[in-house]
């Protein structure tokens, strides 16, 4: 018997459909500087290099990590996406590049067109959040690799910033004032650690609901990542920013240093904002220490600005009227211990 591709696990068909069903979603992210369409073997983009003395490409690249789990078991796939968008363009921002395009790939064992679709619809909805444009991507169909019905989705950015404006601890001095901002819930970090709770020690099946969360839990934790970039680039642009932190895995103890320049670090008001109530719920239910979240989770805060003293109210006021919360959290010190969580050491 003649064999075919087919027969070996691959739809080609299924691929030209993913392909039709996602045209609509990347036609929506497209920005000045794309001279690319969907379908060649590689993306184009012109960047507006108005205004710049020296630019500087910035890149970032990282994937969802086990939040997959979660929609596996949901079929929300919608979601998904604007995480993988999220964990890169919010890394890049911390150089303060602004984003200018993204690049995807998925990898599953059977593709599933209409599947392969949200999951591309949820990287659109974080392309257009970030004002960047979705070039290019690959969907890998790997028939015996991946198990039925999961995939692994990683993304690609490019961003740019002049070089004398690259923010960094280099940057940062005394005195400076560290503001957050809130995340949406626990984002895309800790998930080994959240599904070690609630269905290893919990035993929660898909449907669990609490009283005191609006959505099912699993919802509640697909909640997708916040992107910041239209909140952040206006404080960039205006130089109202020393450096940025993207709270991601490892928590307050493992990021904020990274933005700290020896010799100086922080204390953190764990008073000044109200940890939501998922990771109160986390917390209890794994007998978690206080300590050990602040080490794996962001606690309601995704992301950080120092910002110089004298510049504090201006760098509210611009997030303010961009709708955002800031959370004044603390002032930079002389210190040899970088983080302290003062409710908490």
């Amino acid at each position: 018997m003649a064999l075919n591709y087919k027969d070996a696990g691959v739809d080609k068909e299924a691929g030209y459909r993913e392909v039709q069903l996602i045209k609509e979603h990347v036609a929506r992210t497209k920005i000045p500087g794309v001279l690319s369409d969907i379908g060649g073997f590689s993306g184009l983009f012109a960047p507006d290099l108005t205004g710049m003395e020296e630019p500087v490409l910035v890149s970032g690249t990282d994937g969802v990590g086990t939040k997959l789990k979660l929609a596996f078991e949901t079929d929300i796939h919608d979601t998904i996406g604007q995480d993988a968008v999220a964990m890169c363009v919010n890394d890049i921002l911390c150089q303060g590049a602004k984003p200018l395009f993204f690049l995807d790939y998925i990898a599953t064992g059977k593709l599933v067109p209409e599947k392969m679709a949200d999951i591309v619809k949820g990287v659109a909805d974080g392309c257009v959040l970030a004002e960047c444009a979705l070039v290019g991507g690959e969907t890998a169909e790997m028939p015996g690799f991946y198990q039925d019905g999961e995939y692994d989705i990683a993304g690609f950015c490019v961003g740019i910033v002049d070089k004398k404006k690259i923010l960094g601890p280099d940057r940062v001095k005394e005195g400076d004032v560290m503001i957050g901002l809130p995340s949406s819930g626990v984002h895309s970090n800790g998930f080994s650690l959240v599904r070690k709770i609630i269905w290893d020690k919990m035993n929660f099946d898909k449907n669990h609901r609490e009283e005191t969360l609006e959505k099912p839990l699993l919802e509640t934790l697909l909640t997708p990542t916040r992107i910041y970039t239209k909140q952040v680039m206006p404080l960039i642009e205006n130089d109202l920013v020393h450096a940025c932190v993207h709270i991601t895995g490892g928590g307050f103890y493992e990021n904020i240093p990274r933005a700290l320049p020896e010799g100086l670090g922080v204390k953190v008001d764990t008073d000044a904002w109200k940890v939501p109530e998922i990771f109160n719920l986390l917390q209890h239910w794994g007998g978690t220490s206080r300590k050990e979240m602040f080490s794996t989770f962001n606690m309601g805060v995704g992301f950080l600005l120092f910002i110089p003293q004298d510049k504090e109210e201006e760098a509210i006021a611009l997030l303010k009227e961009a709708g955002e919360e800031p959370i004044p959290l603390g002032v930079i010190e002389k210190s040899e211990e970088k983080v302290h969580l003062c409710s908490i050491d």
